[in-house]
């Protein structure tokens, strides 16, 4: 994942996408790009995500710049963990913003297998 992608995915609203019997898409809030280049979440509310992964395991996760149309998509494998410094620093994050009213139940950790350019021209859908 080259510098571009990762400042895309760090600066602005990811949309998850998963499927099996019911095909789902959602904003996230709660997220992060790891220094190895795997994609967080942190579980706020993603009933029919985490279903639709334990069908499949698959999942592909959009971001774009609104000022530019530089964007990108990613296609790759979702784990789910309840436990660790990760889900640690959501749990926090998610109940201070919303002053211990809510908190997260766990993280997806996703692991990217493909990049695709979603910025309109002539890289649209090239494979990084």
């Amino acid at each position: 994942m080259n510098e571009n992608v990762k400042k895309i995915f760090k600066e602005q609203m990811w949309y998850l996408a998963t499927y099996s019997t019911e095909p789902n898409a959602v904003p996230v809030a709660f997220k992060d790009v790891t220094d190895d280049g795997k994609l967080v979440v942190g579980d706020v509310f993603l009933e029919t995500t985490l279903n639709n992964i334990k069908v499949n395991g698959k999942i592909a996760v959009s971001a774009s710049d609104a000022s530019t149309m530089e964007g990108y998509q990613i296609k790759g494998t979702a784990q789910y963990i309840t436990e660790g410094p990760i889900v640690d620093t959501f749990k926090k994050l998610v109940s201070d913003m919303f002053n211990g009213a809510v908190t997260a139940k766990g993280a997806l950790i996703i692991t990217p297998e493909k990049v695709i350019v979603t910025t309109p021209g002539s890289d649209n859908k090239k494979e990084l």
